[in-house]
């Protein structure tokens, strides 16, 4: 089934409130960490990028080092929501891996786990989707915008349901606080559904109500002047050395004007580039177009180049190293996924006890 139905936007007076709460959460993050534990993750669909590096990755590793516990999921099996194959399963997840081992997140404090490693996660979903109608997931405008957007000539039914399985991702580990754009809303607020009638009809207590930490994450444009992403060839991939860098770089959509300045709403690849410079070497984006003044685009590209290689200069380093041995990402894995089973053990013995299903 195709769709061109578009989705509606998250209610301006809901995204105001989610981000008073976040504010307040984020607050009591910095004065009590161990309150909290969030799940967060990526699918293994290809190589993360520098709009995953200052959207989310950074951000992760922040929380870790205040000291909340965070749980990485590998989504493998949700590469199959909106494609019909997962092309190059392994090597992706080891890539995925590779990269947060690369930017800080430390296995001995973090449990980095892929979702199909985890049996009693999933099967949380069968108790889960009867706490939903088929009508409410109809409704949520995030599922709507992924169909209208998927790769698959009909809507499969993980699809469908992918709020759902969302929701067991978070919370089988009972994740109290889950990052996200305020696009994400409509999906946590599906997990947030489920927990309370789950804890309504079976006793209260279950689960945690889990709450939106909202990212301020900059929009990055990739180097084609549209969203950067994976699949749409436009980004620059934290694996890139620092030559790949320079050469996508220099490829960079700018436009004609030879005074660099930053103007978002008239010049947005050429702001796009001045944001990423900024976030990787300080300053505002005007404080560096003042820099550049009159020399174009060439000198807006040379300096976001020396900005971009300067910063991740240490993750590359990072990475090359941990590139080299394997077998330890697999160690990485294969510990995440063993401390992932045991906690999704003991949530999933809790609700068949709570459903009186333990015979």
């Amino acid at each position: 089934m195709n769709t061109t139905v578009l989705p509606a936007p998250v209610p301006p007076s809901v995204t105001a409130d989610a981000r008073v709460r976040s504010a307040v959460l984020e607050e009591e993050v910095r004065r009590s960490p161990g309150r909290f534990r969030v799940l967060t993750g990526d699918r293994p669909t290809g190589r993360l990028h520098l709009g995953h590096y200052f959207g989310t990755l950074r951000n992760r590793v922040r929380l870790q080092d205040l000291g909340v516990e965070l749980f990485v999921i590998v989504a493998d099996y949700q590469v199959l929501t909106d494609r019909d194959v997962a092309d190059d399963l392994p090597g992706h997840v080891e890539e995925l891996v590779l990269d947060h081992l690369a930017i800080g997140v430390d296995p001995a404090r973090s449990t980095v786990f892929a979702h199909s490693a985890v049996p009693a996660l999933n099967q949380l979903m069968l108790p889960f989707l009867s706490l939903v109608s088929v009508a409410e997931l109809n409704r949520n405008p995030t599922v709507k915008d992924e169909i209208a957007h998927s790769r698959q000539s009909a809507v499969s039914g993980l699809m469908f349901t992918y709020p759902v399985h969302q929701a067991a991702d978070i919370l089988f580990c009972k994740a109290n606080l889950v990052p996200v754009g305020q696009d994400q809303l409509p999906h946590l607020e599906v997990t947030r559904t489920i927990a309370r009638r789950f804890n309504a009809r079976y006793g209260d207590g279950v689960f945690p109500a889990p709450e939106a930490l909202l990212s301020d994450a900059p929009l990055l444009l990739g180097t084609d002047g549209t969203k950067m992403s994976k699949s749409r060839g436009n980004a620059v991939a934290l694996a890139a050395s620092a030559d790949e860098t320079a050469r996508l770089l220099r490829g960079a959509k700018t436009d004609s004007e030879r005074r660099i300045a930053y103007d978002p709403v008239r010049r947005p690849e050429v702001s796009s580039l001045l944001l990423l410079a900024s976030l990787c070497q300080g300053g505002t984006p005007e404080e560096i177009a003042a820099g550049i003044g009159s020399g174009g685009a060439a000198a807006l590209k040379r300096t976001v180049t020396e900005a971009v290689n300067e910063h991740l200069a240490p993750v590359r380093a990072r990475r090359a190293a941990y590139a080299e041995d394997r077998a330890h990402l697999r160690a990485v894995l294969r510990e995440g996924n063993e401390r992932a089973r045991a906690v999704a053990d003991a949530t999933l013995a809790e609700v068949r006890a709570a459903m009186n299903g333990l015979y």
